[in-house]
């Protein structure tokens, strides 16, 4: 008897976080893949490895907007650390898509490992790119099959996904499974989702609605031929075994890289007795050294980046700093009020809405930079104006007041919100209309005021509403807005938009009207 030891590696949702810094002050954070590739390094050195990353790679940092917006025509500098890396494979995630096709074409053609997409077809029903591969390590065969979360469809502007299609991502990756056990003489199935869990992964309890964005518990439960999932997309953290599957889901912006190690026990004639798999979280520190290659490859774009976002944009005057978003999002904040206007200047709509993306503090201080626009304004999003009625703004407005619970007196973010992925940008404040939340009320019942220019709003009559792209494909639960008339496309990127109209002031005045209230 003998034993052989093979390791699998994944990243996801790096977001395009190489260097160890979010690009506010510090520059060296516990994150970023550049310290992640010193771990590999030293990993390979173990044993036999496989390298895999699981999505939403090329999109998400100010340094892959700098990129995408100025030097596009060059060789994507992300890419060129991965070849460097060595990936065996990436799977596409949702955020791939974001910046059209063409650059994901060329992406792809960049990369020295091959993309899977077991669920993403063309229009004549062809695998977009390959559906799996088989990976042979130290005589073990792998296969290796990727599939993303088929809301991409609802979430990506339409000409960026133009002739693709997306299956059912459980469908597809039972149906793979099956095909390649049937098919090909494999030792293990790897199932890498972009996607993540709408269960408790301990008691099995729904946590979000069984609505097909995550489905990685039923993957569990049900494909039986599956050996280990790698997950991704809710940008969780973790490393567990299920239904005698090995899962894990390693963070984001590459805090942390995910290990499976198996145990393959062989007998006299080589032949194989049992697998096991074995899975872990292994976390990069504030002492680990940023790998020297990677480095090297990234620090043009990455110190062009640092001086773009260093230039002075505008100036405020006033207070448009977020010190706590909590209050913000009970109180108006003058930042929110800021946003909103530039979204109804923009777009010439009365009545606008906007979220605060995340739990930091923020805002703008007095001279606004670009690192202050990119950093509070973290998604690539751009603007839609929707023809909605009365019926719909309560609608709207009834789903944002969801995001509150009352506990003991005390206002807090309710659970769905928090778990199993945090989701502060699916909160909405809203400009041109004034309203009143009552939080002690029943969901469904908490609008207390909704009223337009001082008069009650009519459910029958109709508004336009500039939002963001986002929103307006309905996501976050705002379904009823997936419909409603387009009336006005703004295809220029938000964070543009903003910076484009401080430009344009010399001095931009912070205000704040309180047209909305949260009470309890």
């Amino acid at each position: 008897m003998s034993t052989k030891t093979i390791q699998i590696l994944a990243t996801s949702d790096i977001h395009g976080y190489i260097m160890p810094t979010t690009f506010r002050h510090d520059r060296n954070e516990a994150l970023g893949l550049a310290k992640l590739a010193t771990i590999i390094e030293e990993k390979r050195l173990e044993m036999p490895t496989i390298l895999i990353d699981n999505g939403d790679f090329i999109q998400g940092s100010p340094m892959t907007f700098y990129h995408q917006k100025f030097h596009t025509q060059e060789r994507n500098p992300l890419i060129q650390v991965a070849n460097e890396l060595q990936y065996d494979a990436i799977v596409f995630g949702n955020h791939e898509f974001n910046y059209g096709l063409q650059t994901l074409q060329s992406v792809i053609h960049q990369s020295h490992f091959p993309w899977l997409g077991a669920n993403i077809v063309t229009k004549d029903g062809r695998p977009f790119t390959k559906p799996y591969i088989i990976k042979e390590i130290d005589g073990i065969k792998i296969a290796i099959l990727g599939v993303t979360t088929h809301f991409v469809t609802k979430w990506e502007e339409p000409l960026h996904i133009e002739g693709l299609h997306f299956e059912d991502a459980f469908s597809s990756a039972s149906y793979w499974a099956k095909w390649i056990r049937a098919n090909e003489q494999i030792d293990v199935l790897v199932l890498c989702y972009h996607g993540g869990f709408e269960r408790d992964l301990e008691s099995g309890e729904l946590l979000e609605a069984e609505d097909g964005e995550n489905q990685g518990y039923r993957m569990c439960a049900e494909i039986e031929e599956v050996d280990i999932i790698i997950s991704g997309h809710q940008h969780r953290e973790i490393s567990t075994t299920i239904m005698g599957k090995s899962v894990v889901q390693p963070g984001t912006k590459g805090v942390c890289i995910a290990k499976i190690e198996l145990e393959i026990d062989m007998d006299h004639q080589q032949k194989i007795q049992s697998i096991c798999h074995t899975p872990s979280l292994i976390y990069s520190s504030e002492h680990t050294q940023p790998h020297d290659a990677v480095c090297q490859i990234i620090s043009p774009t990455f110190e062009k980046t640092e001086a773009w976002l260093d230039e002075t944009i505008g100036m405020i005057q006033g207070d448009l700093q977020i010190e706590d978003p909590f209050l913000a999002r009970i109180q108006e904040h003058p930042y929110i009020e800021f946003i909103n206007r530039i979204q109804m200047a923009v777009s010439e709509a009365s009545i606008s809405c906007t979220a605060l993306f995340h739990d930091e503090p923020g805002g703008f201080k007095q001279a606004v930079t670009m690192r202050d626009i990119v950093t509070n304004y973290i998604y690539a999003n751009t603007l839609k104006v929707l023809r909605l009625s009365g019926q719909d703004i309560l609608l709207a407005l009834e789903q944002s007041a969801s995001y509150f619970t009352v506990t003991a007196g005390q206002l807090h973010v309710a659970d769905s919100f928090l778990f199993p992925k945090a989701q502060p940008y699916n909160y909405d404040m809203w400009e041109g209309i004034e309203y009143i939340l009552d939080i002690s009320k029943p969901i469904g019942e908490r609008v207390t005021k909704l009223s337009y220019h001082g008069a009650a709003i009519n459910r029958e009559e109709e508004f336009d509403v500039v939002m963001s792209s986002y929103r307006a494909t309905g996501a976050g639960n705002f379904d009823f807005l997936r419909n409603r008339p387009v009336v006005k496309e703004i295809q220029i990127d938000m964070t543009e938009l903003i910076a484009d109209y401080l430009l344009k002031q010399p001095i931009v005045q912070a205000t704040c009207n309180h047209n909305w209230q949260v009470q309890y």
